[in-house]
C-alpha cells in the first residue's frame, strides 16, 4: 500500500522550491549588478583618462596662444593704410 504524502510535507516541498527559486533568483541579479558595477567603472576610468588628456591639450594650447600673443606684442608694428584706404 502507498501513501499520499500529507499536507505539511507538501508545503514543506513547494517552501523549499519557493526558496530555492529566490535563491536563484537573488544569485542571477547579483551577478548581473557585479557585471554591471564594473562596466561602469571601466566607463568611468575611460572618461578620467580622456579628461586627464584633454587638461593636459588645454595647458598646451593655452601655453601656445600666450606665446603666440607674447611675440605678436613682441614684433615691430606693421606700417599698413587703414582699411578704408
Amino acid at each position: 500500500m502507498t501513501s499520499r504524502p500529507t499536507a505539511p510535507y507538501i508545503a514543506a516541498m513547494t517552501d523549499t522550491s519557493s526558496t530555492s527559486s529566490r535563491l536563484d533568483e537573488l544569485e542571477i541579479r547579483i551577478a548581473h549588478q557585479d557585471q554591471t558595477i564594473e562596466d561602469l567603472n571601466a566607463a568611468i576610468t575611460a572618461q578620467w583618462k580622456l579628461i586627464d588628456r584633454l587638461e593636459r591639450q588645454v595647458v598646451r594650447l593655452a601655453e601656445r596662444v600666450a606665446d603666440s600673443e607674447q611675440a605678436v606684442s613682441e614684433a615691430a608694428p606693421v606700417n599698413r593704410p587703414p582699411p578704408h584706404y
